[in-house]
């Protein structure tokens, strides 16, 4: 466990104070300067007119938690979601902090583990008093931690795209839900690619499970087979017996929701067998630009992504965001889906608590619907009344260099469906 307390007078990553002020404010938090609330700097309000349930608030700080795994499997794919999150708690706290009161940060490690994240949430929300906590990755460990946050009413703001199929007052989505990624991508890679096979393998655990449930109803509405379907424990590394089934039957599609560690394996030995990602279509719904430092870009070049978010993109909020990002935490440093997604969470944060008025648990909830963040780096993004964000889907491909070709992009924000009729 650590304990950070996040102070914008001191330098971070190495970088001077001036420049590090200069750099995040000046690249990064501009873009929400004009969407704060009126009064959003003005004076911090009385803590107890703000704060009604003896939440970690004084006159003058409020904490929060971070909760994501920095050890073990997952850290490949949880490391930047805490490297977001304390930029954007950075960049709030330049401006002033929240209801005029600056963040401080306690840090806890999930250790790819889920009952140590159930453990790590009673922790922040019951010793801590914790006004917000942003944290998780995987569905398990969210599942792990939400009966944590629905006893003792905290709340939780989590940035990976899931399954869908759950709805919680205790809970803000900023990734994407199944309709939002998984059946706009297999529409793509249908009436693009022409698929009629598809081949389903991922991760052991319930968001590949029920993601590939929804997967493969959708292939068989749509008139289409799936060939085979695997998966494999957390950690797993030895992927050649899938592999000589993939090539055995030969699928128009392999669909891919293996997470962590495991994708370094997996798409060094399907190299390696001489599957070209360039000829078979791969379409993964959990490779970022996160994991690819870790597989290497050379060794899945080629395969499609479909998320809502890639570092390429391009538009001056996220110019900014990642210029920001790479002069805190180095040049070499990327950023993928739900590391963006991170991002949003202190800053919608934010927002709710300035026009509630209020740190209070309940008041944050019912204030959420209708939360709009212009200078998030995906673009534009709105809390729907059901507490996930609407969002655009996007579908990039591969690069050597590990980044990805934007190559499509819907016209419209996506209504979240978490509870999409005939996929339940």
């Amino acid at each position: 466990m650590s304990s950070d307390k996040i102070d914008a007078g001191k330098p971070v990553g190495g970088l001077p104070s001036p420049l590090r002020r200069k750099l995040l404010l000046g690249m990064a938090a501009l873009p929400a300067v004009g969407l704060l609330p009126r009064g959003a700097l003005a004076q911090a309000l009385p803590t107890d007119a703000v704060n009604t349930t003896k939440l970690a608030v004084t006159d003058s700080t409020v904490k929060v938690g971070i909760l994501h795994s920095t050890t073990g499997t997952m850290a490949i794919s949880e490391t930047g979601s805490v490297q977001a999150e304390k930029l954007a708690i950075a960049q709030i706290n330049e401006m002033g902090g929240v209801l005029g009161r600056k963040i401080e940060v306690i840090q806890e490690d999930g250790a790819s583990d889920w009952p140590t994240f159930a453990e790590k949430a009673r922790k922040l929300l019951v010793e801590d008093k914790v006004a917000a906590v942003f944290g998780c990755w995987t569905s398990a460990s969210r599942k792990a931690v939400l009966p944590v946050f629905e006893q003792y009413n905290g709340m939780l703001y989590y940035p990976t795209f899931y399954e869908g199929l759950e709805q919680s007052k205790n809970v803000i989505y900023t990734g994407q839900e199944a309709t939002q990624q998984i059946l706009a991508g297999l529409d793509w890679v249908t009436k693009e690619k022409g698929a009629k096979s598809f081949f389903l393998i991922g991760s052991d655990y319930i968001w590949p499970r029920t993601s590939n449930k929804i997967a493969r109803k959708h292939i068989e509405m749509k008139g289409q087979k799936v060939v085979g379907e695997e998966y494999f424990p957390l950690g797993h590394t030895q992927f050649n017996s899938v592999i000589n089934k993939i090539k055995l039957t030969k699928p128009d599609v392999i669909y891919a929701s293996v997470v962590g560690g495991s994708n370094v394996a997996f798409y060094k030995q399907m190299k390696a067998a001489g599957i070209d990602l360039n000829k078979q279509v791969l379409m993964t719904i959990s490779v970022t630009e996160d994991e690819m430092l870790g597989i290497g870009g050379e060794n899945i070049a080629g395969a499609y992504a479909c998320m809502k978010y890639f570092q390429s993109l391009q538009n001056p909020n996220n110019e900014k965001f990642v210029a920001a990002f790479k002069a805190m935490w180095g040049a070499n440093s990327v950023i993928g889906d739900v590391t963006q997604a991170g991002y949003l969470g202190p800053w919608l944060w934010k927002l709710t608590v300035e026009k509630a008025q209020s740190f209070d648990i309940d008041k944050i909830a019912v204030a959420s619907e209708g939360i709009e963040f212009s200078g998030a780096p995906e673009g534009y993004v709105r809390v729907h009344g059901n507490h996930h964000l609407w969002s655009k889907t996007r579908v990039g491909r591969a690069r050597p260099d590990g980044q990805f070709d934007v190559v499509y992009e819907t016209a419209d924000l996506i209504e979240p469906n978490p509870f999409p009729k005939g996929y339940q």
